[in-house]
């Protein structure tokens, strides 16, 4: 989004054109942005057998995982539903993964029975996928390396104390598994967090799960997961893909030819792809001054983007309304009856009511984990592509919210 005569546009798209022909809250997504950070990614890996594999937990709205396929990305799914929405979305069973945590054992079945490939992330889910299918059906393992990293305990998932992954101190056990039902193991998969700044943490759990590689003599792959840092504020930090993708690969050709031949290197990233690309429009309702605060309270709330709620997570919030206006400092908050504040004491370009707020960073976890609570309705979602703006997502009504419920009569 840039400020081009005081007006702020997408693809010289005017964002305030948008919120008069789709109303708010309102979701908005740059096609451009996503294929830059996709391109950034590939190229960062030359000379390695590459497979990027969108994490569409991040926003699964069918028209990006289109988008993406069609630049040659793959998708990481985590559960059924995201399977079938993957494959309505055109993705092949070989393009799709499915890393599950704690699912019943008929979820994974019904997935294996698609053709597609689970990665298994528990001792017992491997000896029932190993007495079901013996070395008919393939499979990639999750290891733990308990590393703790990630910018929030929420999203550290590598740590001794996770849920996620088989512990690579149970390593041996596995084997007698794998050894026992001739398991088919083609791909060992790590993913210890999110919002990793230093490369040297991913080269750590590298050389992990190089070690751990060693012992299955038929891979295909190798799965890094993801986590790569996107910048929050205009000082922040973000992850060196290049440099990243630099490193990283001479480690993993220099693991290849000791392995004895090449594989191919994967990554999921979900926010690294999206993140960037999304904003959120709101309009202010009311500006209300406390005793200590001065407030503004716009029409959106924790049920529409949680993450600073849930997560401690810093967005980047301006007044496009008034790019000009004398900055103030303001909280903004949501109209949810909940303390669902969305930043605390921001310097602002003064905010009037009506105004239209807009946050950055929103495409990463925004409509995905939003809700209705308070009974709202989930708001609309609009791409940005070549130019031009498609209503990707409609807005909800009363109606989609009673569409499930079953009216009873009680006597």
């Amino acid at each position: 989004m840039v400020l081009e005569n005081d007006s702020y546009t997408i693809q010289g798209i005017s964002v305030l054109s948008l919120v008069e022909k789709y109303s708010t809250p309102l979701y908005v997504y740059n096609a451009d942005k996503i294929k830059s950070q996709y391109d950034s990614l590939v190229s960062a890996f030359g000379g390695c057998s590459l497979k990027v594999k969108f994490a569409c937990k991040a926003l699964t709205n069918i028209n990006i995982m289109k988008l993406l396929r069609s630049w040659g990305c793959g998708v990481d799914t985590v559960s059924l539903e995201e399977v079938e929405l993957a494959l309505l979305a055109g993705f092949t069973p070989q393009e799709i993964c499915y890393t599950p945590n704690c699912v019943g054992f008929d979820e994974i079945q019904t997935v294996i029975e698609k053709g597609i490939l689970v990665n298994i992330d528990d001792l017992s889910i491997l000896e029932k996928f190993g007495h079901t299918y013996g070395n008919t059906k393939p499979c990639c393992i999750r290891f733990n390396p308990h590393i703790l990293a990630g910018g929030n305990p929420h999203i550290q998932v590598g740590h001794i104390d996770s849920k996620f992954g088989i512990s690579v101190y149970q390593l041996r056990h596995l084997l007698r598994i794998v050894e026992n039902y001739n398991i088919n193991v083609v791909g060992v998969h790590m993913h210890t967090g999110s919002d990793i700044l230093d490369p040297s943490t991913f080269l750590r759990g590298a050389e992990i799960l190089f070690d751990t590689a060693r012992s299955f003599k038929d891979l295909q792959f190798i799965d890094f997961g993801s986590g790569f840092k996107v910048p929050y504020k205009d000082e922040d930090y973000y992850t060196n893909i290049q440099e990243f993708g630099a490193a990283m690969s001479t480690a993993f050709k220099e693991f290849c030819r000791e392995y004895g031949r090449e594989l191919e290197i994967w990554f999921e990233p979900g926010k690294f792809l999206v993140s960037e690309s999304g904003y959120f429009l709101v309009k202010t309702n009311v500006i209300k001054q406390t005793v200590s605060t001065l407030f503004a309270g716009v029409n959106s709330g924790q049920n529409h983007l949680i993450r600073p709620m849930f997560y401690d997570a810093y967005h980047k919030i301006i007044n496009i309304s008034n790019p000009t206006g004398t900055p103030r400092v303001y909280s903004v908050v949501g109209y949810i009856c909940e303390t669902d504040t969305f930043g605390w004491d921001r310097k602002i370009n003064e905010i009037r009511e009506d105004d239209i707020l807009c946050f950055y960073n929103a495409g990463a976890y925004g409509y995905s984990m939003s809700s209705n609570y308070n009974s709202r309705v989930r708001p609309a979602e609009v791409l940005i592509y070549n130019g031009k703006d498609y209503l990707i997502r409609r807005r909800e009504t009363i109606e989609d919210i009673l569409n499930t419920q079953q009216s009873v009569s009680f006597e």
